[in-house]
């Protein structure tokens, strides 16, 4: 969608294929990062994001006993000249589709359509289309370019690279809503523990979610277990797989066992991503977003990336050059980047600040976080990955 709306917006024409039969607001919260919040201030649609997300004020890290080991400020209250926001992904999903609609009319999306094969020649490419309702085979769609934005299991990345796996290295998630209460000032994102010995993230995603004035907050429980079978993210979670971990997290600030027990939904989902390729430029066919680069869902960078993916390319393409020239000068912009932060996801993620601190306390309680690490050590390892995934206040305001 993000796509389809830059291209929109420099005059070229495109048609989205989903195969979902109709766009329907689904699953849980996401959180869009000052520099995922750049691209969408420059598609105009900061205030719709403004009308039914939470701005983020602060960041908190926690450990398991509760205790803050961390805090700093986020987007504007940092000084980025952009706004960070928690929201429903399923909202984020409606207005982008909404706005698509809006710009360039209905039949620019066409839902019920599965891609399953691309082939292409020296004047075109061809999607091979079924029917997802019913499997039967539909008209190929000839166009200039295919992008496959068909995520981590992509139909389209799979026809070049058949003997990928994904990469599971034994952690799983699963991830809810439950409407309460504001937590703190409402208005913090806040990452308790560690993936050792369990992990929470939790922040607001809608305000007075049940005209009293309760927030829809949305949680995601972590833990990397020996031997542990992958998640099925198609299937929802149960509580009896994972609450126990986190059964005895009550603190005087929230009570974590509650906020589980509470929830609206669960879905469950491993913690999976792919190892980095060579390319993803093939003629007249390239991939975007977690059809290109899928990384771990550690600080919602693998939305950001997929909508920077979405600009440039639009940008290369504006040019006027040939189409494929467009797509090889995408791949060698995007290509690198994405890559480090695949990898800084899994060695150094947003959370590495808990994993450090539990390596230096054995996971125990501490008496004053100064004894353990000091706040600038701590400050340090937030901005090295700031400035590895392009949201430092400094590369924002540049």
């Amino acid at each position: 969608m993000s796509l389809c709306l830059h291209l929109a917006q420099r005059g070229i024409a495109a048609t989205v294929l989903e195969a979902a039969l109709e766009v329907k607001e689904l699953g849980v919260g996401i959180t869009l990062l000052p520099h995922a919040m750049r691209e969408f201030a420059a598609l105009g649609l900061e205030d719709r994001i403004r009308n039914v997300g939470i701005e983020n004020r602060e960041s908190r890290f926690f450990n398991r006993w509760g205790q803050l080991i961390y805090a700093e400020p986020r987007g504007r209250f940092a000084g980025s000249p952009y706004p960070e926001f928690g929201i429903h992904r399923g909202k984020l999903h409606r207005l982008l589709y909404e706005a698509v609609i809006e710009r360039c009319g209905a039949p620019s999306v066409l839902t019920n359509r599965q891609c399953v094969a691309v082939e292409q020649n020296e004047r075109e490419v061809i999607v091979a289309l079924t029917e997802t309702s019913t499997g039967a085979q539909l008209p190929p769609l000839r166009a200039d370019i295919a992008v496959a934005c068909d995520g981590i299991s992509s139909t389209v990345r799979r026809q070049f690279y058949p003997d990928e796996k994904l990469a599971f290295a034994g952690i799983n998630t699963w991830r809810g809503v439950t409407v309460r209460e504001p937590i703190l000032d409402g208005r913090t994102y806040l990452r308790v523990g560690s993936i050792e010995t369990g992990k929470m993230v939790i922040y607001p995603i809608l305000d007075n979610a049940d005209g009293e004035g309760r927030q829809l907050v949305n949680w995601m429980a972590e833990i990397r277990q020996q031997n542990a079978a992958m998640n099925d993210w198609n299937r929802n979670g149960n509580l009896a797989d994972f609450y126990d971990i986190y059964k005895d997290w009550r603190f005087d600030w929230l009570d974590v066992a509650g906020l589980i027990a509470s929830a609206q939904q669960v879905l469950e989902y491993p913690m999976v991503d792919k190892d980095p390729v060579g390319r993803w430029t093939f003629g007249r066919v390239t991939l975007m977003g977690d059809a290109a680069h899928p990384m771990y869902p550690r600080g919602s960078n693998g939305a950001a990336q997929a909508v920077i993916d979405a600009r440039v390319l639009a940008d290369l393409l504006a040019r006027g050059e040939r189409p494929t020239e467009a797509l090889r000068l995408y791949e060698a912009a995007r290509l690198a980047p994405t890559a480090t932060l695949v990898q800084a996801n899994r060695r150094f993620p947003p959370d590495y600040i808990n994993i450090r601190v539990d390596e230096l306390t054995g996971g125990k309680p501490f008496n004053s976080i100064d004894e353990v690490i000091s706040q600038e050590e701590l400050r340090r390892i937030s901005e090295d990955y700031k400035q590895i995934a392009g949201f430092s206040v400094d590369a924002l305001n540049a």
